[in-house]
């Protein structure tokens, strides 16, 4: 079984000491600097928060390297989609709200795909209705022609994400899969995008579109959108500075694509992940290094497309802790690639970083709760000093976080994209309220990987209007 030799999950190989050294070193680095907080003074006695802030700075300064270096959009430089063809897996699962505009894109983008595969996964809403009624469609995986796209519905036992999307692997024939998530909305040229990367390169296996999240609306719900917002602008810029170095790692499932001989090369997708996405990468990526292949992974600035974020404290957690507990889950089964020189850049300098980021968040907490205590305990001398630091840091951060939508506008090909002030305010805000919410997330991550918790239960879809909407 193709899966059973290239996951690690499955099939685990020796734990190498490189990797256990990494690993150790970081949760050394935290106590050593946790007990510098006893019997120091001044703003030694914050080492933790120190480090913590250090760490963050020298991210920012790679960042800011890399995409400096950003002088066009993808698509001015690509050449005209070939002869490739591309379809479109999207798995749903009680999706009837958000569906709908979902298909309606997807038909209407600009070459529009060769093939879309609905995996309803055991759906019990309105989806069949929907199908059947609005879209012509016939279960079974019978084809149904709109356009020049051929349609199929595979109506399948609930079985998960991955496994509904495995079955929509297996019944499409094209050179390209595409992952889109049942509400991510594609702007009209983010397909033609996708295709001209696959095309002009040979050995790209998976690209990552640009999204942008969309709550529902209500003064909650446009709170969560406003720093989703800005961290996913964060975040996206984050992988094209990684994607420079060829260490791209996070190729988000909600609007993937892949090289479909690729894919089934290493077995599909793993239901056991809580971040099917994650795991499908690193498993392509120690496949690539153990065959010794030239497999390459790209961010497309010009391959856009909205989805439906969460828009309560409840839903928001939920998903981060799926989301770092799949991290996790994918760091712990592939800890052999940590250190490993066949792996390039990827092996001796992103996957020890990820090592840090298991913990990144205890970091954090543990600086905040120090802080906290010296408060508590009226240690202003120590106080004055770390208020000081951070004050520096946030000035920096908020110039960092202004100039980089500058950067993003560029090249996502638009100018209109986002709000430098509003960025920058998101950035001067968040330390207090959002990042103590992503922390959140992370400790309830640490506690389903623990735990072995393998769902997270739904997200209520309020339906985006428009295909080309905001």
């Amino acid at each position: 079984m193709a899966r059973q030799r290239a996951s690690s999950r499955l099939a685990p190989p020796p734990t190498p000491v490189r990797s256990v050294v990494i690993h150790l070193a970081v949760l050394v680095l935290w106590v050593a600097l946790f007990l510098l907080a006893f019997g120091r003074g001044g703003v030694i006695a914050w080492s933790v928060g120190l480090a913590y802030l250090a760490y963050d700075l020298a991210l920012l300064i790679f960042t800011g390297w890399q995409i400096s270096r950003i002088t066009t959009r993808d698509a001015a430089a690509a050449p005209a989609a070939g002869g490739l063809t591309l379809g479109v897996l999207v798995a749903a699962h009680n999706e009837a709200t958000a569906l709908p505009v979902t298909l309606t894109a997807l038909l209407n983008a600009d070459r529009a795909p060769d093939q879309i595969v609905i995996a309803d996964d055991g759906s019990s809403d309105s989806t069949a209705r929907i199908l059947t009624e609005q879209f012509g469609l016939r279960d079974g995986g019978v084809p149904t022609r709109i356009g020049q796209t051929v349609v199929l519905w595979l109506r399948l036992p609930h079985a998960g994400k991955a496994s509904a999307l495995n079955a929509a692997l297996t019944a499409c024939t094209c050179d390209v899969i595409l992952t889109v998530d049942a509400d991510t909305v594609v702007e009209p040229g983010a397909i033609k995008a996708v295709r001209q990367a696959f095309s002009a390169e040979p050995d790209l296996v998976g690209v990552t579109g640009v999204i942008t999240p969309v709550c529902a609306p209500g003064a909650r719900g446009q709170v969560l959108q406003w720093f989703q917002t800005y961290e996913y602008i964060r975040n996206f810029l984050g992988r094209y500075a990684w994607m420079r170095i060829d260490c791209l790692q996070l190729i988000s499932g909600a609007f993937a694509g892949f090289r479909r001989s690729a894919v089934v090369e290493v077995g599909g997708f793993d239901n056991a992940c809580l971040v099917e996405d994650y795991e499908l990468v690193a498993r392509l990526q120690r496949y690539a290094g153990e065959h010794h292949l030239s497999w390459r992974f790209r961010a497309l600035g010009d391959a856009q497309a909205r989805t439906e974020a969460p828009g309560t404290l409840l839903a928001f957690l939920r998903q981060r802790r799926r989301w770092f507990g799949g991290f996790l889950q994918t760091q712990w089964w592939y800890r052999a690639m940590v250190g490993d020189r066949r792996l390039g850049a990827l092996g001796t300098v992103m996957l020890p970083i990820k090592a840090l980021d298991t913990v990144h968040p205890l970091y954090g907490l543990t600086a905040l709760a120090l802080l906290a205590s010296f408060l508590i305990s009226g240690r202003f001398d120590i106080l004055g000093p770390v208020l000081l630091v951070v004050a520096g840091k946030l000035v920096i951060d908020m110039a960092f976080a202004a100039w980089s939508v500058r950067r993003y506008r560029h090249w996502t090909g638009d100018p209109g994209r986002a709000s430098m002030a509003g960025s920058a305010l998101a950035t001067l805000v968040a330390p207090f309220t959002f990042t103590l919410l992503l922390h959140a997330g992370a400790a309830l991550g640490w506690v389903a990987f623990l735990g072995g918790t393998a769902r997270w239960g739904s997200q209520r879809r309020f339906g985006m209007t428009s295909p080309a909407g905001g």
